[in-house]
């Protein structure tokens, strides 16, 4: 397949999705050495995390636009994942939107400690 040309704006509004809660999920080379490919089948993956089923159809037509297979979406909780699938696929998602954000590990907005110092102030 040719290179396709995504508009600027295709690619902000990707990178904003991406950036916000999306992540990577990476062949584990030792571990399909390991087991063998017959039974290690997991391959490199990107998710886009979507709040609603609009936001998941939003996601869909950027990631056609840019010119993406889109991969069966599935819904987690009360949010929805759209999966890019393929090594090229995920190399060439990335190239565009950027490497995933290091978190902080010494920040967890879910614990205890962390809700009590947000709501204290």
């Amino acid at each position: 397949m040719g290179a396709v040309r995504v508009p600027k704006a295709v690619v902000k509004k990707l990178a904003w999705f991406f950036h916000r809660n999306g992540y990577v999920r990476r062949l584990n080379p030792e571990r399909r050495s390991e087991l063998g490919s017959q039974f290690y089948k997991k391959g490199d993956e990107a998710r886009l995390v979507a709040n609603s089923q609009t936001e998941l159809a939003d996601i869909q037509r950027l990631l056609q636009a840019a010119g993406f297979k889109l991969g069966k979406p599935f819904q987690k909780g009360q949010q929805y994942r759209q999966p890019i699938y393929g090594r090229a696929e995920v190399a060439r998602f990335l190239s565009m939107v950027g490497e995933p954000d290091t978190p902080n590990p010494t920040f967890n907005p879910d614990s205890a400690k962390a809700r009590s110092r947000l709501t204290s102030r």
